[in-house]
């Protein structure tokens, strides 16, 4: 332990100056949600806070599948940047770019028919689904701001210009919480202003992370040139990204199924998993970015050439991953009634709660391998590696665990849950195990 930080210090704060601004951006995510909430159920009718619900949601879903984007660009964009080779880089982020505008427009022309798929699944009232269909249709014209942003995020990361992506985030939260009170209740356009309120910030950011990227190429002395890659560069993108997008889905399907399947369970499961998977969402704010400094620590140095680098930051990634999963489950263990009883005033579901909490004091343990290695394969832009992980681990890990345990019902989803995290990180440490010994870390 001592060596650890005796011979890498300056590699701690380096790792944590990039990690700290995303652990900041991730908790600022959570506040527009609140915002939208509380504007919109200051309304007189209930179903304008349920249709924004709704389509907000739907739109969250599309838009988070959407981080492959992100991801991608984070490993090959930090791999050009560690190798200094700018033409490439420049070359790539074009390449990403035109990734993201050809799906965010697929997004756009196939809107019709996700809104008859949104109301087939959510069989919602004829008034809630139109306040959810006014909200969907104007919302889903930021795509191509949202989508531009995700890539230009990644190349902020892949700089390793950690205040970017938070300056960015924060921009865009604080203009569209302005925006929604001004549309919303100034202007009283009701759901279509929250809507309009997203749109216009999310074009609005974009303009910021161009001037903020320009800045930062401008330091490291690179001139702009729109550089169109070769035909090798793009197929090669284009395949991380499906498979950084399969595993997303896949990841979404787990999710999505354990909130179906405790809807099955009753409403007081239902409003239980609803509250304990804030506690997931509390874990991930810390976790993720560590991943995020690692996704891009690692790929400067597979850029760098250097093997003795990867192993450093892959080390210090899980170290101070192994510290917040810590730190986590202590305060779930000693505060986790408490947190339960601020995200809900319901006594049968504070009641229900206590009997899953101990899930949740494990869980952040358990969870710790998967968000630290999902970014150190990023960096290694082995996609391929993290697809084959995430199908395994949503069968074996996910799905034949609930198989097993039906009759133990919601214990059973959350033992599913707990197992498909962890088979997740252990088929990804099996894997980094492999590809070091074989050496082809660097490949």
């Amino acid at each position: 332990m001592k060596e650890i930080f005796k011979n890498h210090k300056t590699y701690h704060i380096s790792l944590l100056l990039l990690a700290g601004p995303m652990i900041l951006s991730n908790i600022s995510v959570p506040l527009l949600g609140l915002v939208d909430t509380a504007v919109i159920g200051h309304l007189s009718e209930a179903h304008f806070l349920a249709g924004i619900a709704l389509g907000s949601g739907s739109i969250s879903l599309l838009f988070w599948l959407a981080s492959f984007l992100r991801m991608s660009a984070t490993g090959v964009l930090a791999q050009s940047f560690g190798a200094k080779n700018w033409p490439r880089l420049q070359q790539q982020l074009l390449a990403s770019l035109l990734i993201a505008w050809t799906f965010s427009i697929s997004l756009i022309l196939l809107s019709p028919w996700l809104l008859d798929s949104i109301k087939v699944l959510s069989n919602a009232s004829p008034d809630v689904f139109a306040q959810a269909k006014s909200y969907f249709e104007i919302r889903i014209f930021s795509a191509p701001a949202a989508m531009t942003n995700l890539v230009l995020l990644g190349l902020m990361l892949g700089m390793q210009y950690g205040k970017g992506p938070f300056y960015l985030l924060l921009f865009t939260n604080i203009t569209n919480i302005i925006l929604d009170v001004l549309f919303v209740i100034g202007f009283g356009w009701q759901v279509a202003g929250a809507a309009w309120a997203s749109v216009i910030a999310d074009y609005m950011a974009l303009l910021v992370a161009v001037v903020l990227i320009k800045k930062q190429l401008a330091q490291h002395q690179v001139h702009w040139r729109w550089l169109l890659p070769n035909k090798a560069q793009f197929l090669a993108l284009l395949s991380l990204n499906r498979d950084i997008f399969i595993r997303s889905l896949l990841l979404q399907l787990c999710f999505s199924f354990m909130t179906f399947y405790g809807a099955r369970l009753g409403e007081t499961t239902l409003a239980v998993n609803a509250v304990l998977l804030n506690f997931l969402m509390l874990v991930s704010f810390a976790l993720d970015g560590i991943a995020y400094a690692a996704e891009a620590k690692v790929g400067q140095a597979k850029g760098e050439n250097s093997e003795a680098k990867v192993k450093i930051w892959v080390n210090l990634s899980l170290f101070w991953g192994a510290v917040f999963a810590l730190l986590y489950s202590l305060i779930f263990a000693v505060f986790g009634l408490s947190i339960v009883k601020l995200l809900t005033n319901i006594p049968e579901v504070i009641s229900a709660s206590k009997a899953y909490l101990f899930w949740l004091i494990l869980l952040p343990l358990l969870a710790m391998w998967c968000f630290i290695f999902d970014g150190i394969f990023v960096g290694l832009t082995r996609a391929q590696d993290m697809r084959n992980s995430m199908f395994f681990s949503a069968v074996f890990g996910f799905m034949v665990p609930i198989w097993l345990t039906l009759e133990h019902e919601n214990h059973g989803l959350w033992f599913a849950m707990s197992c498909f995290m962890l088979l997740r990180g252990v088929t990804l440490v099996y894997r980094y195990r492999q590809i070091q010994r074989q050496g082809l870390l660097l490949q």
